[in-house]
């Protein structure tokens, strides 16, 4: 039993000069979302982002010592006493991270705006509001010249 090539090439002869239906109801469809029908398929959306944010490693906040607590408030009530002191201050503070466990610790160089002890937080110049229980250091260079003065 062979390929029968004649048969095979009339197969379909009744039906290939027929006009091409066209649907009365729905609207042919735009190239662009027929393409859409074949494009790739993530069925595992947003697992490359879960992985990423699993992957990405936070820090532990250290607990401070009362002795540098207690240095670190003497350094502000400095601050606010001294304010021509507060242009060029670095503070390192502690930034709890939104989605884990941790944060990282940020360090920031400005200006001192405000230091607001109802709301117990420091205001930097450049909008920056740092939480006054999250400093880990604060440096103030040239204290010692506001000190001889």
């Amino acid at each position: 039993m062979g390929w029968d090539h004649a048969a095979e090439e009339h197969k379909y002869d009744d039906i290939r000069m027929l006009v091409h239906h066209r649907s009365r109801v729905h609207p042919p469809m735009s190239l662009w979302d027929r393409a859409a029908q074949f494009s790739p398929f993530a069925a595992l959306s947003g697992h490359e982002d879960a992985i990423r944010e699993t992957a990405r490693l936070t820090t532990e906040r250290a607990e401070l010592s009362e002795s540098r607590k207690e240095e670190l408030n003497e350094q502000l009530v400095w601050l606010r006493e001294h304010p021509d002191a507060r242009e060029r201050v670095t503070v390192t503070y502690f930034c709890p991270d939104a989605k884990k466990a941790g944060g990282a610790y940020v360090t920031v160089t400005g200006a001192i705006k405000k230091i607001d002890e109802y709301e117990k937080t420091l205001w930097m110049e450049d909008g920056t509001v740092i939480a006054i229980e999250e400093l880990a250091a604060v440096e103030i260079p040239g204290k010692d010249r506001y000190e001889e003065e």
